[in-house]
């Protein structure tokens, strides 16, 4: 090590005389060509390694390419509408990538085979749905004439000339009473199974202004316990569908105010329009629903605990009737619910506002 001038490699010689003679020579130039080289071997290293990393990526994808054909195929089922109605169920994994020779096509056979067996499941849960529907509609349809007629043979027997004991006319009362409530738990079956079936509803303009005015002016006779409330917007608001239905729609939410509430609760109607919709909302600050019922409310024959009981003659039907006919509408229904305040949002589209 000379300082300054660097590293130097040395060798010495002794001749005669005594003389030593030291020839060196500098080592800067070889340390540069060793960093030369060393940057040289780090960079074909790197090019390597990239190209290796390349050419790896591209056979894995090309290797994985049947695989992402097969999930593709499956996001494409989980996409269809399989909880209800008919489902045609065609999708299927390409040949192509179903060879048993090799994993991937191992994975698509077996997925098109789990496709087939879904496609047969829901085929026969279509068939029995449609049977179901329709014993529901015939046999609604049958027993509504009996009913009309035990109800009123029921009437008249009690509206007889002659006297009838007090027992003889509580059990006949009783009868009239119980064919009504039949009657009117055959009739919501009867219009559920003919919405079930796709069956088209009138179509006209319907005066929801007119149409909540009616229905809320109906629930206050019923209701005189409780406290009414209505907020309409300044001007008219239309939509098209079937004003009967509607009205039903309507009643049957404000019916499950009045009786899912104790007196003296107020219940609120309240009718507006937002950029595609008319918006009816009916709000109550009564007990509530549960968290774990609310998922269900919509669902034939939904009960609560206590809050749907058959002391109040509730059907179980009245909400799955307002979910149908508001769905044969193209429109929403939704729910939320907490202690003091629960309500029901059912949005119509295309409304019309008239002046």
């Amino acid at each position: 090590d000379l300082g300054d001038r660097g590293d130097y490699r040395a060798v010495a010689r002794q001749y005669w005389g005594g003389q030593v003679r030291v020839v060196a020579i500098p080592l800067s130039g070889v340390q540069e060509t060793i960093w030369a080289l060393v940057a040289a071997q780090a960079g074909v290293a790197a090019v390597g390694l990239l190209l290796a990393g390349v050419a790896g990526a591209l056979i894995v994808r090309a290797t994985l390419r049947p695989l992402h054909r097969v999930a593709a195929t499956a996001t494409r089922v989980t996409e269809l509408p399989l909880d209800r109605g008919e489902v045609a169920l065609a999708v299927r994994v390409p040949t192509a990538d179903t060879d048993g020779r090799t994993e991937v096509g191992q994975v698509g056979a077996a997925l098109n085979r789990m496709l087939g067996h879904v496609a047969d499941a829901l085929s026969a849960r279509q068939a029995s749905e449609t049977r179901v529907r329709q014993f529901v509609a015939d046999a609604s349809h049958e027993l509504r004439t009996p009913l009309a007629a035990i109800r009123g043979y029921a009437e008249v027997a009690r509206r007889g000339r002659d006297e009838v004991p007090p027992d003889v006319a509580h059990a006949l009362r009783r009868v009239e009473s119980e064919s009504t409530r039949m009657t009117s738990l055959v009739d919501d079956l009867l219009l559920l199974a003919r919405l079930d079936t796709g069956r088209p509803l009138a179509v006209e303009p319907v005066d929801l202004t007119a149409l909540l005015v009616d229905a809320v002016s109906d629930a206050h006779v019923a209701g005189p316990e409780h406290r009414w409330q209505l907020e309409l917007p300044d001007v008219a608001i239309r939509v098209p569908g079937d004003a009967a239905r509607l009205h039903q729609v309507v009643a049957n939410l404000l019916t499950n105010a009045r009786v899912h509430t104790p007196p003296g609760s107020t219940v609120t109607t309240t009718l507006a329009v937002d950029a595609a919709s008319a918006v009816l909302t009916v709000a109550d600050d009564g007990p509530g629903v549960p968290v774990e019922l609310q998922p269900e409310m919509f669902e034939r024959f939904a009960r609560g605990d206590s809050s749907r009981s058959r002391a109040h003659g509730s059907t179980g039907l009245g909400l799955a009737i307002v979910a149908a006919v508001v769905e044969a509408h193209h429109g929403t229904v939704e729910v939320q619910s907490r202690p003091g305040r629960t309500v029901f949002t059912v949005r119509l589209p295309n409304p019309t506002a008239d002046a």
